[in-house]
């Protein structure tokens, strides 16, 4: 089992769901974004995950994407946003670190560099516009024992799993529902398809499950507590930012993680 497998079953031995928190590098600038990331991290949250800003996030909803091009007014180089996150993944080492970025910022600064400046503090990448087809595009990175986690959305076919679940390594981040982060659903037959969707999944893999988009608050958290091994948090705290500053994203943060004792 592979280090950040083994990091979140180790957690979920003593917590019924782990925290995974989304900050996009450079909203609303470099420094605070780097802020909200140290934040988090002291608060506990187990997973960080760091989104590198890109032109047309097509996986993000609106205010991911808003917060996106406005990260990139301050002209962020992935260079130093690896740094940067591997000094916090080192300086918080009871926490992961995980990078998420679109694929065309990665070709250009190459799979093989990329390996060499996420190991060992940055565990694992997401890359939402990489089909599964093209895994072997990645093997610089399991070479240095960094994690493609890769993604499986409601409709998938079968045999689609199959493949996505024989690759999988880390953590699998399943996609509650069809369409863009930071827009939910709640229903009683939502949540009975939300357990369908995911026992499927759970057939095919023994890797840890996290679930993303549209989850907003603790009581979100809490109806998913039993179904998977990680809640995935983005837009509900940028949101939270971009209402009330530091002070009510460090509010949401510990609203959140309550959820998650």
């Amino acid at each position: 089992m592979n280090t950040l497998a083994k990091f979140i079953k180790e957690q979920r031995q003593t917590k019924p769901i782990l925290l995974m928190t989304h900050v996009i590098y450079g909203y609303p600038s470099i420094d605070e974004s780097l802020q909200m990331m140290k934040t988090l991290l002291e608060k506990g949250a187990s997973i960080l995950e760091v989104q590198f800003p890109f032109s047309d996030p097509v996986a993000d909803g609106p205010v991911i994407t808003n917060a996106c091009h406005q990260a990139l007014e301050s002209q962020p180089k992935l260079q130093q946003c690896l740094k940067d996150i591997s000094a916090l993944g080192a300086a918080f080492p009871d926490s992961k670190v995980l990078l998420m970025s679109y694929l065309n910022p990665l070709l250009q600064y190459g799979f093989k560099q990329l390996a060499e400046d996420m190991s060992p503090h940055v565990c694992g990448v997401i890359i939402p516009d990489l089909p599964i087809d093209h895994h072997k595009m990645l093997e610089p990175l399991l070479q240095a024992e960094v994690d493609p986690i890769w993604l499986i959305i409601p409709g998938m076919d079968k045999q689609r799993i199959e493949l996505v679940c024989e690759h999988a390594r880390g953590l699998l981040y399943c996609v509650s529902r069809k369409g863009v982060t930071g827009q939910g659903a709640d229903s009683e037959s939502a949540h009975q398809q939300l357990q369908q969707y995911l026992g499927e999944i759970n057939q095919h893999t023994t890797v840890p499950l996290a679930l993303g988009f549209g989850i907003a608050s603790a009581e979100d958290v809490r109806g998913i507590s039993g179904l998977v091994d990680v809640a995935v948090v983005g837009s509900a705290l940028l949101r939270a930012h971009q209402n009330g500053g530091l002070n009510g994203f460090a509010d949401k943060a510990d609203e959140l993680l309550s959820a998650t004792s």
